[in-house]
């Protein structure tokens, strides 16, 4: 055997050994190529949407079977390009979920023509792929590379109405945004590996203790430096969480993009934008976490307090503009970016409890905020208007759907006994467990203006409520509004999901709590 060959060997079985619990993604590889092939083969099939829904179904189905048999114990993968770790399996599962709803509501709805459904379903099977990549992500370069499969295909589908104005200013709006996104995460992953010599994360955190223990002259501008580049890193992931300043996509891309996606993009990559950023700022700029389940920033590098600065802004800003608007879907998109600044309440207390309360409340938040699309789905799909004047009476016109939307719009308000009150109250936990400690008052200032936010939230999702309980229809002749059957089963679980988490909540809080392992090289 040559040196090459001996050299290469351990290489090759190092690779073979990684491919074998890479099964999930490459099953989504897989699947949506042969999605792509199944569009083309029955382009003229009357029951084209049926069988590609079938097909989709069956591409996350067998994703899901080989997910379920993935190794308990953390594993690196490919050289420490991916983690296979139980962190990133509970995102995995989030991922999946969120795309079998997605096929289920549009194989009944029209926001897709039947020529484009397998267009659709193929390129939200190549999303989920890059988002199992982000959650597993443990390198830059796989971080970087996973965010742009997202972010291309999430593009494309931005804009997928032809002839539209609205969808081809979300798409421009998209791509313009992501890219300047992209452009600057780069630059902060650049300065990271010219400091650190290393992509890998958790070689980072090593070299990153060692530059700030050396005590060289050069120390204060070796902190600047890592400063920016965490800065810069983080605003790339604030981009994908739509986080101020980097949310102004977020509301027009809502509005523009076929809604069935729009819910999708709500919670998939803001889901996997928060395992990415839990990941990067745990794994390479802390220390582990001690006894008492708390993590230290490395090297005196303020990252904790410039989430929680950013926290603060995005969950007013969220909340203050969501105030102002009478487009559903506006109203939603505005919400979600305060949903993130709730999030990042979690990230910030840099403690086992905060980055459970983000799993926690992502979880939540994917069943109440899709279940709310729908709605919004249904009533666009029967009046063809998402303005809030067209929820007027709509108890009288469709009950079920109106009882489910208040359900929702209670849950992500955060009252008891819903399932969004037990996600604030851990985020909320972890965020009080830091005032005893040190920079205390800050963490105090952080909670007090997330509970007034919380009071604002209250009053614009109430402002539907009243809609569609107390005041009577906008049109004095409104029928009765009918929805199919699959969407009516969707609501339906939605809705008792939200209860019975809300009542019941100690299974997605042991589920989280089993899914705390991070894997660290």
């Amino acid at each position: 055997m040559t040196p090459l060959v001996q050299q290469l060997d351990p290489l090759v079985t190092q690779n073979l050994w990684s491919a074998s619990w890479f099964r999930p993604e490459a099953v989504l590889t897989a699947g949506a190529v042969l999605l792509f092939v199944l569009d083309l083969f029955w382009r003229k099939s009357p029951r084209r949407v049926a069988y590609l829904t079938a097909s989709a179904l069956a591409v996350l189905a067998a994703a899901a079977g080989f997910l379920a048999v993935q190794p308990a114990d953390a594993l690196s993968l490919f050289n420490g390009l991916l983690a296979n770790d139980a962190f990133a399996s509970f995102f995995k599962w989030l991922f999946l979920a969120a795309a079998a709803l997605v096929v289920i509501i549009t194989a009944s709805g029209k926001d897709f023509p039947p020529a484009r459904v397998g267009e659709f379903y193929a390129l939200l099977v190549s999303i989920v792929l890059g988002l199992f990549m982000m959650a597993s992500a443990t390198d830059l370069l796989m971080m970087y590379l996973s965010i742009e499969l997202v972010s291309l295909s999430s593009y494309v589908l931005a804009g997928f109405k032809k002839g539209d104005r609205k969808a081809t200013e979300a798409a421009l709006k998209y791509v313009i945004y992501g890219s300047v996104a992209s452009g600057i995460m780069l630059f902060g992953m650049s300065y990271l590996y010219g400091l650190t010599g290393t992509t890998n994360l958790s070689q980072i955190a090593t070299q990153v203790q060692q530059l700030s223990a050396s005590g060289t002259a050069e120390l204060a501008a070796t902190r600047i430096a890592l400063v920016v580049a965490a800065t810069f890193v983080a605003g790339g992931l604030g981009y994908k969480i739509a986080a101020v300043p980097f949310h102004m996509w977020c509301p027009d891309v809502y509005e523009g993009a076929p809604t069935p996606f729009t819910a999708f993009l709500s919670v998939g990559p803001k889901a996997a934008g928060f395992a990415l950023a839990l990941r990067f700022f745990l794994s390479a700029l802390s220390f582990p976490a001690n006894a008492d389940g708390l993590a230290l920033p490395i090297g005196d590098i303020p990252w904790p307090a410039v989430i929680g600065v950013v926290s603060a802004v995005t969950m007013t800003l969220g909340n203050l503009t969501a105030l102002l608007q009478t487009n559903l879907k506006r109203l939603l998109a505005y919400s979600s970016i305060a949903h993130a600044g709730y999030m990042l309440m979690g990230l910030a207390a840099v403690s086992a409890v905060g980055t459970q309360s983000v799993m926690i409340y992502m979880a939540i938040y994917l069943v109440m905020n899709l279940g709310a699309f729908l709605v919004v789905i249904l009533v666009a799909q029967a009046t063809g208007s998402e303005s809030i004047l067209d929820y007027r009476g709509l108890s009288r016109r469709q009950p079920f759907a109106a009882i489910t939307f208040a359900i929702f719009l209670f849950s992500l308000t955060g009252i008891p006994p819903f399932a969004g009150f037990i996600g604030k109250w851990y985020l909320f936990v972890a965020v009080w467990e830091r005032t005893g400690g040190p920079h205390g008052t800050w963490y105090g200032a952080l909670l007090v203006i997330a509970a007034l936010n919380t009071a604002i939230a209250l009053f614009y999702y109430a402002r539907v409520i009243r809609a569609m309980f107390i005041d009577p229809p906008y049109a004095p002749d409104a029928k009765r509004i009918v929805s199919p059957v699959s969407w009516q089963v969707v609501l339906g679980a939605c809705a008792a999901a939200v209860l019975f988490f809300g009542i019941r909540p100690q299974a997605i809080i042991d589920w989280t709590l089993s899914s705390l392992q991070l894997f660290r090289g």
